[in-house]
């Protein structure tokens, strides 16, 4: 048996399906900001419906599944096309009969600012966790959260643009102090630019954590850790430089990494953004998966997956540009 078929032959104690970056909008195809890459807007809808009969269809039945960000195109909001955008995409996805959990991404914030995007389908912030756990979220708007689907098994999804000049009112404390980060170590006048920059990450189109929500994700792996339980983390932005470029990391992506392994339990990062994905196993054997983007997904192709967790192990069977992975811990 191929390896991905082998490791599966035991029940898993939960699936889920993963996509990243569909970015669609009702435009011709186009390119990225360099001019150098095609970008398939229109198909990139039909690619996330082709998905979603798939994961419709699967036995045992999926548990959730999980859009890594982006999922509408920045394009949208030079067009005034964001809201029905958003709707075509979130109906594809209603067509699925378990819950979505939406990382936030740039191009989220392109179109619309935090507090629409907080009243949106794309909250999938849960109600508040019993008082015996950890908090929910972190305290304010921040879009990160907790659940556990299955005993001794929790997912953490982080907002890796609690930090940013994105989707934030100007006049702000919050966008200010962004800013300032950003221009401490960006002089460029181009602030998406990373021409030149020592840590090339510090560009406008990524973001950063907050210590709020590094504190309060620190808590929620102490509680995992004093429960035997594994973790699996997860965002738009990728938090480990040999599973993405430079470019395309959050802006303190280390300090989300000095968290994760202060802790035991943490076993997977998953993210997007990096449309040609990427992937590590880091110094403390932890997998850092970073999904292929179906944007950049040629329509004769796709580009998503379904991961199936065991005791030992996560299994990855990847669809079209996506390829299969077994993921010990």
């Amino acid at each position: 048996l191929p390896a991905p078929a082998a490791a599966m032959e035991a029940a898993p104690l939960v699936s889920f399906g993963v996509v990243a970056d569909i970015q669609y909008a009702d435009e011709e195809d186009g390119c990225d900001f360099w001019g150098r890459r095609r970008r398939y807007y229109r198909h990139s809808l039909r690619l996330l419906r082709a998905a979603v009969e798939v994961w419709a269809a699967e036995q045992p039945p999926l548990a959730f599944v999980v859009q890594l960000g982006d999922c509408i195109d920045g394009v949208n909001a030079r067009r005034g096309a964001a809201e029905g955008a958003l709707e075509r995409v979130l109906a594809a996805l209603r067509r699925l009969p378990v819950p979505v959990h939406h990382a936030w991404g740039n191009h989220e914030l392109y179109n619309f600012c935090r507090d629409r995007l907080a009243s949106s389908g794309l909250n999938s912030r849960p109600a508040p966790a019993p008082a015996a756990g950890p908090p929910a979220g972190p305290p304010g708007d921040c879009h990160a959260y907790h659940f556990s689907p299955a005993p001794r098994l929790r997912f953490v999804l982080l907002d890796g643009y609690d930090l940013s000049v994105l989707g934030r009112d100007p006049a702000s404390p919050s966008h200010r102090e962004s800013l300032r980060r950003l221009r401490e170590r960006n002089p460029n006048e181009n602030l998406n630019s990373p021409a030149g920059l020592k840590e090339p990450q510090f560009v406008e189109f990524n973001g950063g954590f907050s210590q709020t929500q590094l504190d309060w994700f620190d808590e929620v792996l102490k509680f995992s850790d004093e429960n035997q339980e594994k973790v699996v983390a997860m965002g738009h932005l990728p938090i480990h430089p040999d599973a993405s470029d430079k470019v395309c990391l959050a802006w303190n992506y280390e300090d989300a990494l000095s968290v994760i392994h202060s802790h035991q339990c943490v076993v997977c990062f998953l993210a997007g953004h990096l449309h040609d994905g990427g992937y590590c196993l880091d110094s403390h054997g932890v997998h850092h998966l970073t999904l292929e983007g179906i944007i950049e997904t040629p329509p004769e192709s796709n580009a998503f997956g379904t991961i199936y967790v065991y005791d030992d192990k996560m299994v990855l069977k990847g669809r079209g540009r996506i390829s299969d992975r077994v993921m010990y811990f």
